[in-house]
């Protein structure tokens, strides 16, 4: 692994992704891009989403680059508590999107030229994948290096 590519929200199982994803990039002694996604819809409404992650408090940010800049903050914090300070290199990344998070990661890779991601996945039904879609098959599908999926079960 040259650099792997983390996708996490707050959550034990992310916590844990990201856990292993560190082991891996500490083995093969590369950097992480640890990336979180929001809407346009989380700027405006006081960015809930990453309250959970600590240090952005409940408030509506104005503009993009503000609203960025301090998730950015706040996901840099919950990676260095997540890994304990570890020797690990990581850089967060906080993309704003208005498409699905397989599209959304896929571009990210690239970007990033990660050869390998790690994404946390639903557990669901055949129907469930039908009718709600499956963005880590996406993923799967769409990509051609490494993998790494931690599923949690379909809330």
């Amino acid at each position: 692994m040259d650099r792997g590519l983390v996708v996490v929200e707050e959550s034990p199982t992310h916590e844990n992704l990201l856990r292993e994803a560190a082991e891996h990039a500490r083995g093969a002694d590369a950097p992480l891009v640890v990336i979180t996604f929001a809407t346009e819809r989380d700027i405006g409404e006081g960015v809930e989403k990453f309250e959970a992650l600590g240090g952005v408090e409940g408030v509506p940010y104005d503009d993009e680059d503000t609203f960025i800049d301090a998730a950015e903050d706040a996901l840099a914090d919950f990676v260095a508590e997540t890994l304990n300070d570890s020797d690990v290199e990581f850089e967060p990344v906080v993309r704003i999107i208005d498409g699905g998070y397989g599209t959304a990661t896929l571009t990210a890779a690239d970007d990033f030229d990660a050869d390998h991601i790690f994404a946390t996945g639903r557990r669901r039904s055949p129907t469930g994948k039908a009718v709600f879609g499956d963005w880590i098959q996406r993923v799967l599908l769409g990509f051609d290096d490494f993998v790494t999926v931690h599923t949690q079960d379909e809330e």
